[in-house]
């Protein structure tokens, strides 16, 4: 039992890293129509500047929870004011081709940088050891990330479906010239929507350096697995991406302790049912 509900735990562990990442990507998939192919390598950068933080400049876990993904999201606010404000209106593909270029140009460069091997990043001291709860053991930072992730991710729903802001949002998506004509400054909100979805990648790449290291491939590992979780929930589906994300970590913990050969696979095998079920995905809209 202690070894099923250990990976159970990690499961959980991964499904709220999965929903973090798959929330950016809905929110920006579900206003700018980009497939953000660099997610994942921002999710890496996240975790990197907060160990260049820590090495170089001694910045630990606490302040690098919030700068690195204020410094990711400013670097996203110039990757969408210099590069993918020129595609609106074009196919979704370009995007999508602008985005994987710039994942290999990212990658390639913190390679060169710090080479492919991964690099330790300390616990914080508070959430180092953990509580034995008869039915497993629970390490502190693992619990931390779990609940820190989920209130993220439930805080970011509730903003873009029961606040003004999130109505804008949501206008944006379906008449941006209509919500203009209002006085909305869209362009500036399709820039602020694009930082805050890097941001949340960012976020989980710092929540997820002192359990996995740090290395150029950590978010191309990851990637793949994340759009599944967009694509079984709906792609632009707030609410979508969170559940599916949590639960098919949960599935993926599971499979490990039944079959661990099938748990690579498992969710790419529930993304292809679903598609033949309900192409939309879950929680999507038909069109």
């Amino acid at each position: 039992m202690k070894a099923l509900f250990g990976q159970l735990l990690l499961g959980l562990i991964n499904g709220s890293f999965y929903a973090l990442l798959s929330l950016g990507l809905s929110i920006i998939f579900g206003l700018l129509n980009v497939i953000n192919f660099a997610h994942g390598a921002l999710y890496m950068l996240g975790a990197f500047a907060a160990y260049v933080g820590l090495v170089q400049l001694g910045i630990g876990y606490w302040p690098a929870l919030v700068l690195s993904p204020l410094v990711v999201g400013v670097l996203g606010l110039l990757i969408e004011v210099l590069l993918l404000r020129r595609l609106y209106g074009l196919d979704p593909l370009y995007g999508l081709l602008l985005t994987f270029g710039l994942t290999l140009v990212l990658e390639g460069a913190f390679q060169q940088l710090f080479g492919v091997s991964g690099n330790p990043y300390p616990m914080p001291a508070q959430l180092s050891g953990g509580a034995d709860v008869r039915f497993m053991f629970l390490p502190w930072y693992r619990g931390w990330a779990v609940v820190v992730s989920l209130l993220v991710c439930f805080a970011s729903w509730w903003v873009i479906e029961r606040t003004r802001l999130g109505s804008y949002l949501r206008a944006g998506t379906e008449n941006p010239r209509l919500l203009q004509a209002f006085g909305v400054n869209v362009p500036l909100m399709f820039t602020l929507t694009y930082a805050y979805g890097v941001a949340l990648a960012a976020f989980a790449g710092v929540m997820a350096a002192p359990i996995y290291q740090v290395s150029p491939s950590m978010g191309s590992n990851l990637i793949m697995v994340v759009f599944a979780v967009v694509v079984i929930g709906g792609m632009g589906s707030i609410a979508g991406s969170i559940i599916t994300g949590v639960g098919l970590g949960l599935v993926e913990g599971m499979t490990k302790y039944f079959y661990p050969e099938f748990a690579s696979t498992v969710v790419f095998i529930i993304m292809a049912i679903v598609l033949l079920v309900r192409p939309a995905g879950l929680f999507g809209r038909e069109r």
